[in-house]
């Protein structure tokens, strides 16, 4: 399976799931560059996964449904026009003509309902985890949020994480002011410059990067602790504390 991203608007990707003709796209939140991409490649949609019901993930849905009749897989707890495979987390679902599995999970906290989907070392996250970075908590609790990011530090950390938006380099800057000291993140961040600069995407990145620069997945390190804690101004005395205070902190850098 190939994976290769569309962008959309000022920071989106939308994946492509290619296997043979046929392509899977996941959060189409424009038709139109799936449309333009379809037509100039010759390939077929075959299936829409959805992370989540924000529009800049859903907006593109009906558009390509005149096109071709496809599924379109999306959480269930929420409510997007269109969906004919409502999931939840722990389904198991197969991507037609791409032929691919994806274990469902629930990673509610940005949205109510918000799901990401994971095959193999490859995870589809929409806007839960971004590089150093998570999404804004619109509709869920700190706590759900700290939980759900959690559940994904848990996969093999030669995962490919494969999230909605180019956030990158604001990202590595709030982690650096967070935890200063943390040797990874110069590194990294001469990493992505080079990237950008040669116009090339950030994403996807490895959840084992993640775990050593991203604050938001280092809410135990005492650094962590400690600069969420001043910026709040008392001690923080657990995890989601610490979470708590640091989506605030992000919230406003």
């Amino acid at each position: 399976m190939e994976i290769y991203g569309l962008p959309a608007f000022e920071d989106n990707y939308i994946w492509c799931l290619r296997q043979g003709n046929a392509i899977a796209v996941v959060d189409p939140g424009d038709a139109q560059p799936v449309l333009e991409h379809l037509t100039t490649s010759g390939r077929q949609l075959s299936a829409i996964l959805i992370t989540h019901h924000h529009r800049d993930h859903t907006d593109g849905i009906a558009a390509l449904l005149e096109r071709y009749p496809v599924p379109v897989f999306a959480p269930a707890a929420e409510s997007i026009t269109g969906v004919t495979n409502a999931v939840a987390g722990g389904d198991r679902i197969t991507v037609p003509t791409v032929n691919t599995e994806f274990d469902v999970i629930d990673v509610a906290g940005h949205t109510r309902g918000h799901v990401a989907y994971y095959h193999r070392g490859v995870l589809f996250c929409g806007d839960t985890l971004f590089a150093c970075g998570c999404g804004k908590l619109f509709e869920g609790s700190a706590e759900q949020l700290h939980a759900a990011l959690a559940k994904l530090s848990a996969l093999p950390r030669t995962t490919m994480v494969y999230c909605a938006h180019e956030y990158t380099a604001s990202g590595i800057r709030f982690a650096t002011a967070v935890e200063p000291n943390n040797t990874a993140l110069p590194d990294r961040a001469a990493a992505v410059q080079r990237y950008l600069a040669a116009g090339q995407p950030t994403v996807p990145f490895s959840l084992a990067d993640e775990l050593a620069t991203n604050p938001f997945l280092r809410c135990r390190q005492p650094e962590v602790v400690d600069s969420a804690s001043r910026y709040v101004g008392h001690p923080l005395k657990s995890e989601t504390e610490v979470f708590a205070a640091l989506r605030r902190w992000r919230d406003h850098f």
